[in-house]
């Protein structure tokens, strides 16, 4: 009988050009409770992040700040690993992508895919930057719209006309670093073919790693066909240098998610245990990613396709969680809801924010809303109004009336056995990731001890001398009731849960514990294990985050820099959505595409100019049922070659998939080429 798989759990890196924000809580918060519940029913874990250090903007910040790149790095790692301690994030180890150990296995990786043929090369152009001897993103370049004139654009497209266009095309190009004059340059760059992974990936993604809507997004991607995949920086470049070159880098998202395998080789070799244990293609291990959507598109692609082409294991499961609103909208710098969980923390208990983000997440990939009034309200009425009222309503009798311990026997096994009869169920759907719903069962059931106590009255009772042992059996029934709510928090909750050990004198190590009540157990006296939550402090937060954004804005001069170098970017100002042009278009023609399950290839009128788009909704339409219709398209979203054709643009469509997909369909008095506002 094959031995139950060791089990390796990451979470994606923090990158260190940015301060950490509840909107990377929430990711900690679901894999630290999932590594939890998992350590509690005995599998073997190892639970293991690492800061990611490298790419360009970390270089520029270290250089504007009179560091060097590492230095620059060790200190945000550690204050970004204080902040995952405060929030009681039980990583095994946390280590950083700069280190000996990551440049080892992205090496390996790179060398297993150059001698299996997945690598090749093309020279490409690029603006560079004479001054600071190094070349351009699109970023760090403006100019002149090469279509309108408008000054002062940045290299990728036109906020007036809303062209696209390559930085190369811009007039009177200047560099954002040093404010100089760009040239076109050549430069070799490295690339992995993925369009030879594209059956292994099919398969893979076929059983059972991703979520359905990851899924039908890879199908998307699959039938605009994969295109290689650009690895390659030229130097300056903070990073690891590709093997047999002098002056090029790997690019940033290839070692980063290696940073999963650098850190999990540091702990293999500082506890003597096998790498290989853990990644070889045959290995007995469960290996388990958490992510946002943001970055799907390298972890359900690029990162499998890496790992199977040198050789090492691919992930299991790719877990991907929605991104965190405040009030019902994006983060706001300006109204104080773009929150640091160093700011929160100085506030709040962790414990707080950890049960409410449990109390919303589940296995799909949904936006969760933190309404902050919610917020107060639930984890006052849950977790102090119900879970931890039990032990205060019952501790103090027990305490003062029968010498600090529990009874002999229950008063009401049968409302135990109930507890115990959900206890499975409750466990399966944490693993699930299910944990809404467990917390759902977790909260009816601690309504249902509530209730016993106040039927039975034992502030009442105690006052008949021949209802004492009664009382005694009753309280006592509340704590171990109490014990067994607390144990099936206990990973969601752990500053409260350890709170509790000390007044039961018992440990939450193992799940199963809970199936033997205590009785005849000593308790100690009961102290206050978690408190309400005010109002006054989630405004003194608000104000808080103000005061945070104008000292940054004082300090620099240019938030910017500070606030978009994060590639976590979960949410967009507006003046990134007011680029997004939308347009009313005719459908001239509509026709099946040879060779592609979703797709329709559709002729639009923009007011008399064409343009051709391939669309996902061929499960909805018939070619013949869309021409002539009007509906709205992204005017100004670059092209993008497929296998099939180029597509220009973008056709807006809505719904749950299959036959239910809804393009969008404005009145008729609307005109092809009219602006949507």
């Amino acid at each position: 009988m094959q031995k139950e798989k060791k089990l390796f759990i990451t979470s994606a890196l923090p990158y260190a050009n940015g301060a950490l924000h509840l909107g990377h809580i929430l990711e900690h918060t679901q894999s630290d409770i999932w590594a939890r519940i998992h350590r509690s029913i005995g599998r073997k874990v190892r639970y293991l992040c690492a800061e990611d250090a490298h790419g360009a903007p970390i270089m520029l910040r270290a250089e504007k700040e009179g560091v060097t790149p590492e230095e620059f790095v060790a200190g945000t790692r550690e204050e970004h690993w204080q902040i995952l301690q405060g929030f009681n994030i039980s990583y095994d180890h946390y280590h950083t992508t700069h280190s000996p150990e990551n440049q080892e296995m992205v090496n390996r990786i790179y060398n297993g895919l150059n001698a299996n043929g997945h690598i090749e090369t093309e020279v490409v152009e690029q603006l560079f930057d004479t001054e600071k001897n190094m070349f351009l993103a699109d970023r760090f370049v403006k100019g002149e719209c090469p279509k309108c004139g408008t000054a002062d654009q940045y290299g990728d497209n036109c906020e007036n006309c809303a062209a696209t266009y390559n930085a190369t095309e811009l007039k009177n190009p200047r560099s954002v670093i040093s404010g100089g004059t760009p040239i076109i340059k050549e430069s070799l760059h490295y690339f992995v073919n993925l369009r030879n992974f594209e059956d292994m990936l099919k398969d893979w993604m076929n059983q059972g790693a991703l979520q359905e809507q990851v899924i039908n997004k890879l199908q998307e991607w699959f039938e605009m066909g994969l295109q290689s995949w650009d690895i390659s920086r030229d130097a300056p470049y903070f990073g690891f240098k590709i093997p047999e070159t002098e002056d090029k880098y790997f690019y940033v998202w290839l070692d980063a998610p290696v940073g999963y395998l650098g850190s999990l080789k540091y702990y293999c070799e500082e506890n003597n245990e096998d790498l290989e244990d853990w990644i070889a293609p045959n290995a007995n291990t469960e290996m388990v990613h958490f992510i946002g959507k943001d970055i799907l598109y390298f972890h359900s692609l690029f990162w499998p396709a890496m790992l199977y082409g040198s050789g090492i294991k691919v992930p299991d499961s790719v877990y991907v969680h929605g991104f965190i609103t405040v009030n019902g909208k994006k983060m706001s710098k300006s109204r104080g809801t773009f929150i640091n969980a160093s700011t929160y923390l100085k506030h709040l208990q962790p414990d707080y924010l950890r049960y409410y983000y449990a109390s919303k997440l589940s296995e799909n990939i949904v936006d969760i809303d933190l309404n902050l009034e919610d917020f107060v309200a639930k984890v006052n009425s849950d977790l102090v109004g119900k879970i931890v009222n039990i032990a205060s309503r019952c501790a103090g009798f027990i305490s003062k009336k029968f010498d600090s311990t529990l009874s002999s026997e229950m008063n009401n096994s049968e409302l135990y056995q109930q507890f115990m009869d959900s206890s499975d169920e409750i466990l399966q759907l944490f693993k699930e990731r299910k944990y809404s719903k467990a917390i759902k069962i977790v909260m009816s059931l601690a309504d249902s001890a509530n209730q016993y106590i106040s039927d039975m009255e034992p502030w009442q009772a105690i006052k008949d001398e021949s209802k004492k042992e009664l009382v005694h059996r009753v309280c006592s029934d509340g704590i171990n009731l109490f014990r067994v709510l607390m144990s099936w928090l206990s990973a969601v909750v752990p500053d409260t849960a350890q709170k509790t050990e000390e007044f039961l004198n018992i440990s939450f190590a193992n799940w199963h514990d809970i199936n033997q009540p205590l009785f005849n157990h000593t308790i100690n006296k009961f102290k206050p294990l978690i408190t309400r939550i005010e109002m006054s402090s989630v405004e003194s937060i608000i104000e808080d985050s103000k005061q945070d954004l104008e000292s940054l804005e004082q300090e620099t001069g240019n938030l910017s820099e500070h606030l978009t170098n994060d590639p976590i970017n979960e949410t967009i100002n507006f003046d990134d959505f007011a680029k997004v042009d939308l347009r009313v278009v005719k459908i001239i023609n509509a026709e099946h595409v040879d060779g592609a399950d979703k797709l329709l290839q559709l002729t639009l009128d923009l007011g008399g100019e064409k343009r051709n788009v391939f669309a996902g909704i061929k499960s909805a339409y018939k070619p013949e049922d869309l021409i002539g219709k009007n509906t709205v398209m992204v005017a100004n979203l670059a092209p993008r070659k497929m296998r099939f054709g180029v597509s220009e643009g973008m056709v807006l469509a809505a719904g749950p998939g299959g036959e239910d997909i809804f393009i969008l369909n404005p009145d008729n008095g609307a005109e092809p080429g009219m602006r949507v506002k």
